[in-house]
């Protein structure tokens, strides 16, 4: 009970950490360092939980199930910016599906080795959810324009749409966000399975 307990627990505030976290380029000068920052919390988010849900379970395709609760619960979650005017393709839900899936098959191609599960899995999560959030980014409409489109004035201060200043605080936020969510994902990985020797 305790096991499934946390599984709920972990997948709930994976969700909690991330209901803006689609929102990337959510009116500010600090798109970019907002999406490195996203990006890394996202992947240890879901490494933590898949991991540990993967190795309780032991069978492969528990990783991508429980990337499957974390989207459905922020799509949920997300559902309050829709009830506030904005269209459903303004409110970014991050892509966690096909890094679980790697993760998945890291440990199903490893004969369910578990070292493997960390090592390989870990760094295939942490190197991918970046690239994919990005490819996610650049199919849906330009937040900023839509942000000017649909003004909400009862939004906090932090909220309010601003033109964002020339030039980025990072040259290349996916791969600052890959490249340390592949070494930050392996420590968590880790963390995934010891959680499993209580």
């Amino acid at each position: 009970c305790t096991h499934y307990l946390f599984i709920v627990v972990v997948a709930v505030n994976s969700t909690l950490l991330t209901i803006n976290a689609g929102d990337y380029i959510f009116y500010t000068d600090w798109a970019w360092t907002s999406y490195t920052v996203f990006s890394i919390s996202q992947t240890l988010m879901l490494v933590v939980g898949a991991t540990y849900y993967l190795t309780f379970t032991g069978v492969p395709g528990t990783a991508t199930y429980y990337g499957l609760i974390m989207t459905v619960y922020t799509w949920v979650a997300k559902g309050a910016w829709f009830a506030l005017g904005y269209p459903y393709d303004f409110i970014v839900t991050p892509v966690w599906l096909p890094s679980a899936m790697l993760l998945d098959l890291a440990y199903w191609a490893t004969k369910k080795n578990k070292h493997s599960l960390i090592l390989f899995g870990g760094v295939l999560v942490g190197m991918s959810l970046p690239l994919f959030n990005m490819v996610n980014l650049i199919t849906v409409a330009d937040p900023l324009e839509t942000a000017f489109k649909y003004p909400r004035p009862t939004l906090p201060p932090y909220m309010t749409p601003i033109e964002p200043q020339v030039g980025k605080f990072y040259n290349s936020p996916v791969a600052l966000g890959a490249g340390a969510g592949a070494v930050l994902s392996v420590t968590f990985a880790a963390l995934g399975c010891k959680l499993n020797t209580w």
